[in-house]
């Protein structure tokens, strides 16, 4: 048996629970990790209310998208790892327990220099970042990107590869704070949208927007794009609903482009997981010269994994920069 964050149904954080539940045994091709730590996103407040069942073959009470620890042990026919291995991933549900079994393909090693509990900020973050910005939104060097929420998880993990592919990065947030933290990782212009909308503070249209805000800024994202522009939206916070005149897609050639990372298959996942590791993992080590890594997890806040309904709480009130991390 082992421990687990548990959902007992839908609601507020009080039904957060943990749980004794059976201890997974990993198949062929498969590993057993033993979780130190995860990330929490908002899919995970989303399946808590009820909003975000978790796909077919991943657990449906336990939560948790990403998760970083070592190797129990190895199913038949594992290659790439062996018990004592330190790993990380994304994972479709379940993420928050004390084991999971993860394919062997999906497990990325963790940078020797990194505790697990920074690790544990990497997969969901930059991973949806690096797709979004890279083979969603299709940019190029020189290129001006919009990142709304900029200091999410997903937002501080933009921010740092638009410095690294040599993108033009614009960032929203509601904090001036938060605005100024974002400068040290790279972000070369800031929004403040607590003083007005973003449309009416942008210098000049950008090519590419990553949004999370959803429908009622959609409008606007549209009037900032330049021509054949695009919009790859991530995320719903402002509501999924809007009305829009959709004159200016056509006029503009523009492009709206709907990304999810966790619904996405085996099949899917891994080419991406093998191209994060070659042209990004390298980015968290030091240079050989000693100079700083290029890229960091940015973690807000550790918690202990009984602390879980404190940290959803503390998401919903968008007080955090990065990301809020639980471990075991």
């Amino acid at each position: 048996m082992m421990r687990a964050a548990w959902f007992a149904g839908a609601g507020g954080p009080e039904v957060i629970e943990l749980r004794d539940v059976p201890r997974p045994a990993p198949g062929a091709g498969e590993v057993l990790v033993r979780v130190a730590a995860a990330g929490l996103n908002r899919a995970d407040l989303l399946q808590r209310r009820g909003a975000y069942p978790a796909p077919a073959g991943w657990p449906s009470e336990i939560p948790g998208l990403e998760y970083a620890g070592t190797v129990e042990s190895v199913g038949p026919g594992v290659t790439r790892w062996r018990a004592g291995d330190r790993v990380m991933g994304l994972v479709g549900g379940g993420g928050m327990a004390e084991a999971l079994v993860v394919h062997e393909a999906e497990a990325m090693a963790v940078p020797a220099q990194l505790a697990l509990t920074d690790a544990a900020a990497i997969p969901e973050a930059f991973l949806t970042a690096y797709d979004a910005l890279v083979h969603r939104a299709r940019l190029v060097r020189g290129e001006r990107v919009l990142l709304h929420a900029a200091a999410s998880g997903v937002g501080t993990a933009a921010v740092q590869l638009c410095r690294l592919l040599g993108l033009h990065a614009v960032g929203t947030s509601r904090s001036a704070g938060k605005l100024a933290r974002l400068a040290a990782l790279g972000l070369e212009e800031a929004i403040d949208t607590s003083r007005s909308g973003f449309r009416e503070q942008l210098r000049e249209p950008v090519d590419a927007i990553i949004d999370v805000l959803g429908g009622p800024a959609l409008a606007d994202n549209l009037a900032v794009l330049r021509p054949r522009g695009r919009l790859v939206l991530l995320g719903f916070l402002l509501g999924s609903r809007t009305e829009a005149d959709l004159g200016v897609v056509l006029r503009h050639r523009l492009e709206i482009i709907g990304s999810a990372m966790r619904s996405r298959g085996l099949a899917e996942r891994v080419p991406l997981v093998a191209e994060f590791v070659a042209q990004v993992l390298p980015g968290f080590a030091p240079g050989a010269d000693g100079t700083p890594p290029a890229l960091v997890p940015v973690v807000d806040q550790v918690l202990p994994m009984s602390e879980l309904g404190a940290a959803h709480r503390l998401m919903e009130r968008n007080e955090t920069f990065g990301k809020l991390v639980l471990r075991w």
